[in-house]
């Protein structure tokens, strides 16, 4: 999910309210469409693509599947492009197109209980381990036990240690950005209260209405902290700040917490890797901001003149809820992804991953099977800024026999900025690991109740990519999940510039920060695909 971007972009907020930071330019909100010639940023060029390439072009109709933590399905820029099961009779408690899951109109929810209820909060993999092996080994010497189990102990002291040692990190966070939250909160109100207005707009912040020196420094510093952020408001910055601190307690209270148990709600039994009917069909849940703004991103309605514009014009997403606060477990992935798959799923975005993962086969295989039907897989890379070739994170890049998997793309994000900070400073990167990159800081797209804010992660960055991937599968039908993979690589704009390696100061080549070292672009990609279909043409002909 996206935790760690929020925590970074607080972190950088609470610097520049203690000492203050440099102005940069703010960018248009849906930056990521721009193009970098036209507009001299590097977004995939959307907007050009549309009006330049595909105008008299017909698409068709492409399937994605959103495996997330829940999409608001009456959103006014998504309701009409949701994939509607063409065989099932909405409410009516039967399984009408024998699937095996009952109401599944626009998706399924595979950590909701047959009751209604649903899974909001999970632990952290790490804690599920420590907890199943903590009635074995607590208390317990290693010197005691046989040498067949000494290494299965071991595994319990280190997962012992990082649970402790991450939800005293998180309950410290979170106490001091609720003292920062509660400062921030005192000069927002005192500020309008002074200035007369119901909002700090960057307008007001940057021209204050009065004469007192005090309020005008205090003005000055919000300023700064809101144009360097890009936000368009201090109230912007006040929601995202609430955002965050109900991430930072959800990881103190909830995700290493050995005693909590969230999976009960569901009713099956985590462990039985065979289990598929489970769940409910309600594709919302308690918390949808995550999913709505990525399927937002794929492909908000470009037609509607309401909200944002997504990249793709002609999908139909279809929502799958397997994805909580905390670690998402393997089963649910595994399940998602055959769901998807069986349901009719041409392309998948998973903008998800942990550092976990003990059931990894199960989802091994759903992964072979998607590809076994030619369906692409789109990954987020993560946000702990790491560089993935010498860490563990699953989903991984290759089989478990260390095979490459051919149907799936991985993506890490850029920001708006056309300088050394071009990475995010989240990114997880790798010249092994990572395929391409792709816009992912301060992202505007949809959220609940027909609301519209930005976000950063990687997981804004692959449904950028995803978006690219439907539209061509929607003008160029023909296109296979490798093609798909390949045109969008091959298209993607070589950066041959020295960057910011991730939360480093340590400047390098963007080249060897991923496999392809570019940026994807939708432009370069439809034209790429034009003149291979010209060239096919050609030869057939």
């Amino acid at each position: 999910m996206a935790f760690k971007p929020l925590v970074v972009r607080l972190l950088s907020l609470y610097t520049i309210l203690l000492s203050g930071s440099a102005f940069s330019q703010t960018q248009s909100a849906q930056w990521f469409h721009l193009d970098s010639k036209t507009d001299s940023v590097l977004g995939i060029s959307t907007d050009r693509t549309y009006r330049e390439l595909l105008s008299n072009r017909k698409p068709t109709p492409v399937v994605v599947a959103v495996i997330d933590g829940g999409i608001d399905s009456t959103h006014e820029d998504l309701k009409r492009i949701l994939w509607t099961n063409p065989k099932e009779i909405p409410g009516n408690g039967i399984d009408d197109d024998k699937n095996g899951y009952v109401d599944d109109i626009h998706g399924w929810n595979f950590i909701g209980g047959k009751d209604g209820r649903n899974v909001q909060y999970e632990t952290a993999e790490v804690t599920r381990q420590y907890v199943r092996l903590r009635p074995l080994y607590e208390g317990k010497k290693r010197s005691a036990l046989k040498p067949a189990q000494q290494k299965e102990y071991d595994q319990f002291v280190k997962y012992k240690a990082e649970v402790e040692k991450k939800r005293a990190e998180y309950q410290e966070q979170y106490k001091s950005y609720s003292e920062f939250s509660s400062q921030l909160v005192t000069i927002i109100g005192g500020l309008k209260q002074a200035l007369g207005v119901s909002k700090l707009d960057t307008a007001t912040l940057r021209n204050p209405t009065t004469d007192n020196d005090f309020v005008k420094k205090a003005a000055a510093a919000l300023y700064e902290m809101t144009a360097s952020q890009g936000y368009s408001s201090a109230d912007d910055i006040q929601n995202e700040l609430e955002r965050g601190l109900e991430d930072l307690k959800s990881k103190a209270e909830y995700a290493y917490n050995p005693d909590y148990d969230g999976r009960s709600i569901v009713g099956d039994n985590p462990n039985d890797l065979t289990e598929t009917a489970y769940g409910n069909p309600d594709i919302t849940g308690p918390d949808a901001l995550h999913g709505t703004h990525v399927a937002g991103i794929i492909a908000a309605d470009r037609t509607n003149n309401l909200g944002v514009q997504g990249v793709a014009d002609q999908v139909k997403i279809m929502a799958i809820r397997a994805v909580p606060d905390g670690d998402e477990r393997d089963k649910d992935v595994a399940n998602a992804i055959r769901y998807a798959v069986n349901n009719g799923a041409q392309i998948i975005n998973m903008s998800f991953g942990k550092d976990v993962s003990p059931q990894r086969k199960v989802v091994d295989d759903a992964m072979r099977y998607a590809l076994s039907k030619g369906v692409l897989l789109i990954h987020a890379a993560g946000n702990d800024n790491k560089l993935l070739d010498t860490t563990a994170s699953f989903p991984a890049d290759r089989f478990m026999d260390g095979s490459a998997i051919p149907n799936l793309i991985t993506v890490g994000a850029i920001t708006a900025k056309n300088n050394e900070n071009l990475v995010a400073p989240f990114s997880n990167y790798g010249r092994k690991t990572v395929d391409v990159f792709a816009p992912g800081m301060t992202i505007y797209s949809t959220t609940p109740k027909n609301g519209y804010d930005n976000l950063s992660g990687t997981s804004m960055a692959a449904p950028v990519v995803t978006g690219i991937a439907a539209v061509l599968k929607s003008y160029f039908p023909k296109l296979t999940y490798s093609d798909l993979k390949r045109i969008i690589e091959k298209s993607a704009i070589v950066q041959n510039r020295r960057v910011l390696r991730p939360e480093s100061n340590e400047l390098v080549e963007f080249t060897d920060l991923s496999k392809t070292g570019a940026i994807v672009n939708l432009y370069e990609a439809i034209k790429l695909a034009e003149a291979e279909e010209a060239a096919a043409a050609e030869k057939k002909g």
